[in-house]
């Protein structure tokens, strides 16, 4: 008797990632890669036409944001999981992931047999965190503060890893599609938030906290 496979949409920007995770899942006997995405507009019509069960998706992505993918997929398609597979910590995305209906979030340099337990997890309906994660709902619960980059909004955390990056606020509000006084705003309001006060501790701090890959 044939096993029913869990129907995965891998989105990454990264051909050679994209690769490698194929390549990885298609060994399990119960999981199939059925398609792929190199940006969040693609995965977001692939996702219209085919019965999917999860979706892997990558937070950089050259035309979303994949926090902001994660959302649409999860507006569109209420009984599509979403697991998030990227390179930031799990201490900078993860609790904005579920937030808005992640299934899991994990890096890249998880082993295969993780990835494959939170896959399975979420095609299940439930949900995969690990114990880094878990520890940070704990602390949330029991009222502990946050750090300083987890009291801002996803926008300004966005903000923030750019001007970090070096682009300039009008680079910035091309990039967004914001106005260029919408987003010194931003700048503004980071700068209060974590309690600096140049671009240049920006990056600092932005580097320090694994905000930048």
């Amino acid at each position: 008797m044939s096993v029913k496979k869990i129907r995965i949409l891998l989105v990454d920007d990264h051909t050679v990632a994209r690769s490698g995770v194929r390549l990885m899942l298609n060994s399990a006997h119960d999981i199939e890669v059925v398609a792929e995405a190199e940006d969040a507009h693609t995965a977001l019509r692939i996702a219209q036409t085919n019965g999917f069960d999860v979706a892997l998706v990558d937070i950089a992505l050259p035309d979303k944001n994949g926090l902001e993918l994660l959302r649409l997929l999860r507006a569109e398609h209420k009984k599509l999981a979403v697991l998030v597979l990227s390179m930031y910590s799990e201490e900078v995305y993860a609790l904005r992931a579920f937030k808005l209906g992640a299934s899991g979030y994990l890096s890249k340099t998880s082993p295969a047999a993780v990835l494959e337990t939170a896959i399975r997890k979420a095609a299940a309906g439930s949900r995969y965190i690990s114990p880094t994660i878990a520890e940070k709902f704990v602390s949330m619960i029991s009222g502990e503060a946050l750090t300083s980059f987890e009291a801002l909004s996803d926008r300004e955390l966005e903000v923030l890893k750019l001007i970090a990056s070096g682009e300039s606020l009008v680079r910035i509000a091309d990039t967004l599609h914001l106005s260029a006084s919408t987003v010194t705003t931003y700048r503004r309001r980071i700068l209060e938030k974590i309690g600096l006060s140049t671009n240049s501790e920006m990056a600092q701090y932005a580097r320090q906290n694994g905000l930048l890959m």
